[in-house]
This record gives structure tokens, sequence and C-alpha cells, in this order.
């Protein structure tokens, strides 16, 4: 059984391979800390991972886990640890984020609505104008299965049977399907169990922006070089848009550089340094 210290935060998993998933964590802890009440973060880490963490990283994340057992230690992509928040995470509730994500506002006011399930899953995405995206380009499969639109950049489980089943089951689901995805595998997981135990079609609200290239009607290239991308934390303005639902940037080309400076300096200044 996890050891709940604390009642919610929010839960990465950064396991650094050809991607500093760390910064990207880091990064994404500070716009959480800048951004949200509930700012309690973790982060999942594997043992070559944990030796990079540094002093600064300790300031910022609440919790620090290794992982136990590496099931993605030989993969590039390493999603067959997924399932494994739910008995790690260090919280009776817990936000589960996708470390390529950043805070612009406040979402604390979709904790209630969370709370209407033991599992919620995002249902839809948004493009960077703020639309519900229509593309189906990433989607086609997800058509052919007939299973739940479901994006899980950000998603929410409490430590109940229903989320153990839930987690139960991906396990299974990562170990016995070709090339597993985990949007795949939570949408399968979702359709077995009942869409309407882990989804909140009501709560429209609860999208993150997704910057792949066709739900933003673009070319299929690095969207980063040929949009104009201002940040100004924790504000991110994409095309004179500004961004206020979270925003999976989903490229490693993304200037994080430049998020991490600002957010260090404004840390700097409220200690008085």
């Amino acid at each position: 059984m996890p050891n709940h210290t604390e009642q919610l935060g929010y839960v990465t998993i950064a396991q650094n391979s050809d991607t500093d998933y760390l910064k990207m964590a880091y990064a994404q802890a500070l716009s959480i800390k800048h951004t949200q009440k509930n700012n309690k973060y973790a982060v999942i880490v594997d043992a070559e991972t944990h030796k990079q963490i540094q002093p600064k990283h300790l300031e910022v994340f609440d919790y620090v886990i290794e992982l136990p057992i590496d099931l993605a230690k030989d993969e590039s992509w390493k999603l067959a640890n997924e399932w494994q928040v739910h008995k790690l995470t260090p919280f009776k509730e817990t936000i589960k984020v996708e470390a390529d994500i950043l805070f612009t506002r406040s979402i604390d006011h979709w904790i209630n609505a969370f709370r209407l399930r033991d599992v919620v899953l995002s249902l839809g995405c948004l493009d960077h104008q703020g639309n519900t995206a229509t593309s189906r380009a990433y989607r086609k499969l997800f058509d052919k299965l007939d299973v739940p639109d479901v994006y899980t950049g950000l998603m929410y489980f409490r430590y109940t049977q229903t989320s153990t089943d839930f987690f139960r089951l991906a396990q299974k689901l990562f170990q016995h399907l070709p090339e597993p995805t985990t949007d795949l595998v939570y949408a399968m997981a979702a359709k077995i169990l009942g869409p309407e135990n882990c989804t909140l079609p009501g709560c429209d609200f609860i999208k993150f922006v997704h910057m792949k290239p066709a739900i933003n009607s673009w070319p299929e290239q690095d969207w980063t070089k040929s949009v104009l991308v201002e940040i100004d934390v924790p504000d991110i303005r994409i095309n004179n848009q500004t961004q206020f639902n979270p925003v999976h940037y989903q490229v490693n080309t993304f200037n994080l550089d430049e998020v991490i400076l600002q957010y260090e300096r404004r840390r700097s200044i409220l200690a008085g340094h």
C-alpha cells in the first residue's frame, strides 16, 4: 500500500534518455509552485536519473521517489512504468502529469470536479487557440477500437478499489499490447471498466493544450521552429494567444531554459537575494 503522507499533490515520472525529462520536471514543478495553491510535487525517477538530482531540484521537489523496479530500462520511450505511479504516489489524491506540461494558471478549482470520480481522465484536448481539437490524425486506432478519446497527459486518481482495478488492468495491457501508448492503454482500461467511472464528460473544462501539429492545423514539423512563442512566466503566448490551460509543449526544443531562468529569478527576488 502506498505511503500516503499528504492529501493531494502532483506527480510526474522523469526518466532521462535522449531527452532531459528531469529538466522538464524541474520547469514543471516551478510552474506549479508559482500558480497552484495546492502545489505539493513528487517526481519518480530511475536510478540513473536519481544521480542527476541537484540541490536546486530538491528546493522545489517535495518528494523524489526512485523506481523499485524499472520495467523500461532498455527502452528509449519509457512508458512501461506508467502504471506504477498508483503504488508509488505519496498522496491520497494524485494529479498525474506528463513532464512536458507547464501550468500558466491555477487549476485548484478543478479539484472539486476531480473528486466526483476515483479516476478522472481528460476527454479531448485543446488547440493553442483554446478550441476543442477536432483532428483525428492521431486517433485513428482509437476510432477503430471505439474507445474513449482520453488524453492522459493530465489525470487524477485517489487510492480506492476503483483506481486499484484501473491500474492493475493498465499494467496487464502494458505487458500484453504491442507497442502500447499510455493514452491507448488507459482508453482501453476505461472502456473495460466503464467510461462513466473514469471520465467526466460534463466537465468540459478539464483539458490541456496539446501542441502536436495536426491538432493545431500545422504541417508535421517541429512547431517551435515556425511559431511565435513569448514567455513571461507564468504566461505563455503562442502566436499572440495567451494560454489559460496547461500547455503540453511536447517537443524538447521548447525554450525551457528561458522558463527556468525567469522562475529562478523570481524565486531569488522573493527570497530577498
